[in-house]
């Protein structure tokens, strides 16, 4: 049974375990994307080819779009429209948004489905296999049909308004190219019908609530003239042109009272000017009414030329000539006629103004007894006045309403809404989904990189050796070279027992042993472990090294044996391989478990197999209990006699934490080495074996790297 060698979670060790397992750089990244290649391409290739299939089987689709300008700003028909024709301070957009919603709504779907019989379409109206096991309706009734419909068309419906611009597209998918384009067309102008429907029942109705508030404002109205009629005819308040008879007639009697004040006013100012000149012994020939009498004008101008020739005959004839006399007694006629003229003239305009006077006191007391009757009926006045207001307020709101419900009436008819298809839909010419280079290009790097995500995720999982670079952080031990992988196409050396060496006539008829890549990789990781400052021997002494390695890389670590002793018996020098992997059942043959336990002595287990150059120790036969103490007394007493008879002891030490019976040799040894395979060997598993090797009492003196990427 094998002998693993196990940690405690607790111990400081377990804890750098943990902590050597995350160490993962960046660059790292490259190895775990190359090492898991397979995964990331796999898993990029099944997507792909699931793309494929899905674009071969599915039923192409094909998508028609129909557009339609929608004009905020309505038909303005009548001055007071029922639509307000303002735009919004968004220009319209918020309002043409929510149309978008319009068009996808179930009244506008139900026109276009009715519109276009699209319930007998079984693209359409067909009942899911979901449905029918849950025990759906069978019978599929004319509701149920046009309910399923309705919801597979709006599946299939898009709608949306483009960018700055008050247009909707209305797209529709369809297995159909014509379908597609006949149902677009369809819905778009079900929604131009829906929307003039729905103005004209709104405008109906509206008509319909105006005329009915219209019965009971009549009713008003007849009730306050009714009240107003009534209260004049028990208050004998008689109106003329919406105005007291009363009223009218105190209106005319001021006015005409205003006049005759005026007038007596006026000739009382010509009676006085009179009186005034007859007073101071002046004529009354300079008032205007003699200045005005035609009489009193013709008579002065024939007093003027008397005058005159009366003093042109002065000058001639003398005052006492007979012509001189008579042209005398001529003046003093006219001034005679003048004078009657004159108080004639005066005599008139008293007379007027004792006329003007007395009308003036009569118009006066019919002011004041009209007065009198006002006073004793303005309480019925101002009562008046507040029911002929109510009156006027009640027929003000009955006859709006009756002009607005005329207005409204005609709107019925009348579709205002400013919206046309710009844009029929028209049968497209390629199919609109799958698509395919998409679809492929999009499983091509969606598989690509999930695979890299799957690759991260395996590799968290099982985190492995990546880089030189981690394995030294995890194993606190150079990397002292790194082998080229076994390729499987290739023959590779076998297990023990190992092919004999070729000789310089085999070299020369055949292709040699080990590649010279191999052999030069495999000869400088020997160099580097035997100058490795831990070594305990000189530069020219003998050297002993235990390889080791995990489980997975048994096969490569027996390589890396035979390998090593093929390249140094190559160089001459005497190689001893000892088998300590006693994990292993024991052999026939005497061995290392022999002269550990002392029943053998070193030369009776060693076997020459091929020459005198290599030998090979087997694992032994002794299955008996080994004290650690004694068989590390033999074991330095065998490596003192190896180094003696050879340049190089090897020894296979198998899996350090499973093979805890090789602890004595461990301890003895000059070197340890540890084979791990790059993006293969597991972290945990290599630090188990670093741990296991440390508590057997040697650290590892470096590690050798097999990489398959390499070519041999």
């Amino acid at each position: 049974m094998a002998n693993t060698f196990q940690i405690a979670p607790g111990t400081p060790q377990a804890q750098e375990n943990r902590d050597g397992n995350g160490l993962v750089e960046l660059s790292d990244l490259k190895e775990i994307l190359l090492h898991r290649r397979r995964l990331v391409v796999g898993t990029a290739a099944v997507l792909t080819l699931l793309a494929l299939i899905y674009s071969l089987l599915t039923s192409p689709l094909y998508s028609a779009t129909a557009e339609i300008l929608i004009d905020p700003r309505d038909l303005q028909v009548v001055t007071n429209d029922l639509y307000p024709n303002s735009v919004a301070a968004d220009g319209g957009i918020t309002q043409v948004e929510s149309q978008v919603s319009v068009v996808q709504s179930t009244g506008v779907l139900t026109r276009a489905v009715q519109a276009t019989e699209l319930t007998k379409d079984p693209e359409f109206n067909r009942q899911g296999l979901l449905t029918r096991l849950l025990g759906g309706d069978s019978a599929n009734s004319e509701e149920t049909a046009l309910v399923r419909t309705i919801d597979a068309l709006r599946k299939r419906l898009s709608v949306k308004r483009a960018d700055k611009v008050l247009v909707i597209s209305v797209t529709m998918t369809s297995t159909s190219a014509t379908k597609s384009a006949r149902l677009a067309n369809a819905v778009a102008q079900a929604y131009l019908d829906d929307q003039a429907m729905a103005r004209s029942q709104t405008a109906e109705n509206t008509s319909g609530a105006l005329t009915a508030r219209l019965e009971e404002l009549r009713g008003q109205v007849q009730s306050a003239a009714n009240a107003v009629e009534e209260y004049r005819r028990q208050n004998n308040l008689t109106m003329a042109s919406g105005r007291l008879v009363s009223e009218q007639e105190m209106t005319d009697l001021n006015n005409q009272l205003t006049t005759a004040r005026g007038r007596t006013a006026a000739l009382k100012s010509q009676v006085d000017q009179i009186r005034a000149q007859r007073q101071t012994g002046l004529q009354s020939g300079a008032t205007s009414e003699a200045i005005q009498s035609a009489v009193i004008t013709q008579l002065r101008n024939q007093e003027a030329v008397l005058e005159e020739r009366a003093t042109s005959l002065r000058a001639q004839l003398g005052p006492s000539h007979p012509q001189m006399i008579t042209i005398q007694s001529q003046l003093a006629n006219i001034q005679q006629l003048i004078t009657r003229e004159l108080d004639r003239i005066a005599a008139s305009v008293n007379t007027e103004y004792q006329r003007a006077f007395a009308n003036e006191q009569a118009l006066a007391t019919k002011v004041a007894g009209l007065e009198g009757e006002l006073n004793s009926k303005s309480q019925a006045s101002v009562r008046l006045s507040e029911l002929q207001r109510d009156l006027d307020s009640v027929r003000t709101v009955y006859e709006a309403f009756l002009t607005r419900a005329q207005e409204t009436r005609e709107q019925v008819t009348i579709n205002n809404a400013n919206a046309r298809i710009i844009t029929e839909a028209l049968p497209p010419q390629k199919k609109s989904w799958p698509p395919v280079p998409l679809l492929l290009a999009g499983a091509v790097f969606g598989g690509l990189g999930l695979g890299a995500g799957l690759a991260l995720i395996a590799e968290l999982l099982a985190p492995t050796l990546l880089s030189p670079s981690q394995a030294q952080s995890v194993l606190k031990a150079p990397v002292v070279g790194i082998i080229p992988g076994e390729r499987r196409s290739h023959s590779w050396l076998g297990r023990f027992p190992f092919r004999r060496p070729a000789s310089a006539s085999e070299e020369d008829e055949g292709e040699p042993l080990i590649s010279p890549r191999l052999d030069g990789a495999i000869g400088l990781a020997l160099r580097r472990i035997l100058e490795n400052d831990h070594s305990s021997v000189g530069k020219n002494s003998t050297a002993s090294l235990i390889i080791t390695s995990c489980e997975r890389d048994t096969s490569e670590r027996l390589r890396i044996v035979s390998l090593l002793s093929v390249h140094a018996t190559g160089r001459g020098e005497r190689v001893l391989v000892i088998d300590a992997n006693m994990d292993q059942k024991a052999s026939s043959d005497r061995g290392l478990l022999d002269v550990l336990a002392g029943e053998c002595s070193f030369t009776d287990a060693m076997h020459f197999q091929f020459g005198q150059n290599i030998a090979y120790m087997r694992r032994g036969r002794s299955r008996k209990v080994l004290r650690e103490a004694q068989g590390r007394e033999h074991a330095v007493a065998m490596l003192a006699q190896a180094h003696r008879m050879f340049d190089l002891i090897i020894i296979d030490g198998g899996i350090l934490s499973e093979n805890l019976r090789t602890a004595p040799l461990v301890a003895s040894v000059d070197h340890v080495i540890l084979v791990a395979e790059k993006n293969q060997t597991s972290l945990r598993d290599v630090a188990d074996v670093r741990q296991a090797a440390e508590l057997m009492g040697q650290r590892l003196s470096g590690v050798l790297l097999v990489d398959r990427s390499m070519r041999n």
